[in-house]
């Protein structure tokens, strides 16, 4: 079944060559639940839908190589791992994400059997060119251009059980998340109906009250009737709004509009997201050297996801194995000092 096999909770049979007709109408119908069950209104709403699908489950089968290896993730794995080096200042800070996942916290809290779980570990990852020293052979060279990383921002809050378990979890928030970017952009356009049935019941209201012989109150003073340009003016606007509304559509154009939007996305998910896998020889401080540079380097391994969202987002993860062990406890409220503060 490909995969959408990430989807199920029962063992499936990896298909490289076909999607089955079950996992199509499976993501068919978790797609419409997610973003309108009323689109289930629509004549063939599965057969227009189901090519869409099909072309995000192939695309999402090319980023299984770019998901990273299982690595340990532990204080003590730190001195030995080169990419633990890179990503964590100290070995206490591999502690810090691990004591704010609470899903992880939650995990092993319902599961007293396991002794370790897998999770993802996500960061900011971000390069700057500096100007450095660098060995050539035995020659050290002054204010050399180079490129420095970083990783900061460390969080976790993907976790499962198992390896496979967890790449479902994977594969279920590379889903959603295109789900999520059609629903964002059709709540655009709901925005933009509603602002126009707002403002055509203003301008209607404003009309009224200028055919009436004056704006409000003031017809009731004396005032003396509004200008034939006024009206025309209002007039013409709410013209102007009409059509504005007649191009959105309403009623089931709106639904087709969304179903609409839906394929579109699910079909060039390309243009959403991606997952690039990447590869630095790193010096101790972080710096990225050329491949012959005669620098002590460490060869780091990790993945980048690229998330076309409002705003932006682009941040490195691996996927890591940590044992309960490593979970530091709950961190309890101290009442005595929260008292002097009341």
């Amino acid at each position: 079944m490909g995969i959408l096999d990430w989807f199920r909770n029962r063992t499936a049979q990896f298909d490289a060559e076909r999607v089955s007709d079950e996992t199509v109408r499976w993501a068919v119908d978790r797609a419409i639940e997610l973003t309108n069950p009323r689109l289930k209104l629509l004549p063939d709403h599965h057969k227009r839908l189901a090519p869409a699908v099909e072309t995000m489950i192939a695309f999402l089968r090319t980023q299984i190589p770019a998901l990273p290896a299982v690595r340990m993730l532990s204080q003590s794995a730190w001195s030995a791992d080169p990419a633990l080096r890179a990503f964590f200042v100290a070995p206490a800070d591999v502690a810090l994400p691990l004591g704010h996942a609470d899903n992880l916290r939650a995990l092993f809290d319902s599961s007293p059997e396991l002794d370790e779980a897998y999770l993802v570990l996500g960061m900011a990852f971000a390069e700057q060119r500096v100007f450095g020293m660098a060995l050539h052979g035995n020659v050290v060279q002054r204010d050399v251009a180079q490129t420095s990383v970083s990783f900061s921002d460390h969080r976790t809050r993907i976790c499962d059980r198992d390896e496979a378990l967890l790449r479902r979890a994977i594969g279920v928030q590379l889903f959603e998340y295109l789900v999520g970017h059609a629903l964002a952009e059709i709540g655009e356009e709901r925005s933009e109906r509603q602002e126009l049935q707002g403002s055509r019941s203003l301008i209607r209201a404003r009309l009224r009250l200028l055919q009436q012989h004056g704006p409000g109150l003031g017809s009731m003073f004396g005032e003396a009737p509004a200008a034939r340009g006024e009206q025309a003016r209002l007039e013409a606007e709410l013209l102007e709004n009409e059509r504005q509304l007649e191009a959105i559509g309403g009623g089931e154009s709106t639904l087709e509009a969304e179903l609409e939007c839906l394929q579109n996305v699910l079909a060039k998910p390309q243009a959403c997201l991606l997952i690039e896998p990447a590869h630095l020889r790193l010096s101790p401080m972080n710096v990225v050297l050329e491949p012959g540079s005669s620098e002590p380097a460490a060869e780091v391994d990790f993945a980048v996801a690229t998330l076309s969202g409002t705003p932006p987002i682009r941040r490195a993860f691996i996927i890591a194995r940590v044992a309960r062990s490593e979970l530091p406890p709950p961190q309890q409220i101290n009442f005595a000092d929260a008292s002097r503060y009341l």
